[in-house]
């Protein structure tokens, strides 16, 4: 049973402590973990299509060559075939929503003119080309494929490439492929883990090499990331999933157990936190895990996910509550009070916000638009979900008169002399009027 801790703290700098103490932060941080897999990125790098089917061989255990490494268009049919028409429709109606999201983030590009003689804009252009890697192992997550994707199509990125592990039969998940066709992604490969990751950052006689490599993964496929970064962009570090729930007495709590078990039966590693100011809540949200665990298929997991990263906490206010939860900086935040939408001012650093108590983080993982590709491990606090941002790139435009570059000439020139740097003062002096 997950113990309730009590915390008084009524300063951010004591909640930052509180979690400290009660909240292990070191999932991105494993040496051995990190040197496995910057050995196989190394590996993958020098040697190419080989080493990535010595790896397949060894940790999927499925026999892929160069001929069978893409999904043909034989093994695309036999998967939508094999697809419930009723789990296809429900991957059209998802897609759906996430795309018209979507749509909504895109930026146009901008000019700003002026009578001095100057233009200064800014060009948004995609990425010539996207990895997208979708996790197999014990969850193929088809819908991280979906939300990968099409925020990839809505940003205009015109190569994208799936990456996903196959099963010892050497096949991939159908349910993974059909969502591949219902995002319009066609060119997909039978990889996974760090050798997937490095084979789309450096490229293989097979596998082309990508500007940009997204989607979540285990803790091999993170690191590997990292490894890669700088030759490849990446959305960013993730750890773990991850949520944290702010209640009040007007929880329901069945509801907050289901919630927190949600994420616990990702991984062991993955972390439950409530933050609640009753008393009676915390209670019966204790009782509530135990009995919900029970009825589980992967009660094994969450018993183990709760026992190391299950935290209940009574906090003496509902401010000092949202401390706690800007300290946590979760991935997923449910805000179950009676007024949750006068508590968003409260709200600094969270990847996903859920408001009300019918508001389930299930429904952001699957159905109700935004990425649920997000920030982990306390990273809201400096990164953003999955968006259409992450596969586009920007450039400034500007351009001067000769008249408007002499009404900045001296300020320039002064700037430049001032670093100690006559060149770029030199090269303002020699364009001014004779």
């Amino acid at each position: 049973m997950i113990p309730i801790i009590e915390f008084e703290g009524k300063t951010r700098e004591a909640a930052e402590a509180f979690i400290a103490k009660h909240m292990s932060r070191d999932s991105q941080d494993d040496p051995e973990v990190r040197e496995i897999s910057e050995k196989i990125v190394e590996d993958v790098r020098q040697r190419g299509d080989a080493a990535l089917f010595d790896y397949t061989k060894k940790l999927d255990k499925a026999d892929i060559t160069a001929a069978t490494l893409r999904v043909s268009d034989a093994e695309m049919k036999e998967a939508l075939a094999a697809t419930p028409a009723d789990l296809k429709a429900t991957l059209h109606r998802a897609a759906c929503r996430i795309r018209d999201y979507h749509q909504r983030q895109r930026q146009n590009s901008w000019f700003d003119t002026s009578n001095e003689g100057e233009i200064l804009g800014q060009i948004i252009r995609p990425v010539d080309s996207a990895g997208v890697y979708a996790p197999g192992g014990t969850a193929p997550l088809s819908s991280s494929l979906l939300m990968s994707a099409i925020p990839a199509q809505v940003a205009g990125v015109e190569r994208i490439i799936m990456a996903t592990p196959p099963g010892a039969d050497g096949k991939v998940n159908p349910v993974m492929l059909a969502a591949a066709a219902e995002a319009g992604v066609t060119e997909i490969y039978k990889m996974g883990g760090a050798q997937a990751i490095a084979a789309l950052a450096f490229g293989t006689a097979t596998v082309p090499r990508v500007d940009k490599i997204v989607g979540p993964g285990n803790i091999y496929v993170t690191m590997a990331k990292r490894a890669v970064f700088g030759y490849a962009g990446i959305d960013s570090i993730a750890g773990p999933s991850d949520i944290t729930v702010v209640a009040d007495e007007t929880a329901n709590p069945a509801f907050v157990a289901a919630d927190l078990l949600s994420q616990a039966e990702h991984d062991e590693r993955a972390t439950s936190v409530l933050i609640t100011t009753s008393q009676v809540l915390a209670e019966a949200v204790q009782s509530e895990l135990v009995g919900q665990t029970d009825r589980l298929e992967r009660k094994d997991i969450i018993k183990i996910s709760l026992k190391n990263n299950g935290l209940i906490v009574l906090a003496d206010s509902i401010e000092s509550a949202f401390h706690l939860s800007n300290a946590v900086a979760p991935e997923h935040l449910e805000v179950c009070t009676a007024d949750p939408f006068e508590k968003l001012p409260l709200i600094r650093h969270a990847g996903a916000i859920f408001l009300g108590n019918y508001t389930t983080e299930s429904l952001g993982d699957y159905m109700s638009g935004p990425n649920h590709v997000l920030p982990t491990d306390g990273t809201s606090r400096f990164f953003s979900p999955l968006s259409v941002d992450d596969f586009v790139k920007k450039s400034s435009v500007q351009s001067f008169s000769q008249a408007a570059m002499e009404r900045l000439s001296e300020d320039v020139i002064r700037f430049a002399n001032s670093e100690g740097l006559d060149a770029h003062a030199n090269a303002v002096a020699i364009r001014r009027a004779k």
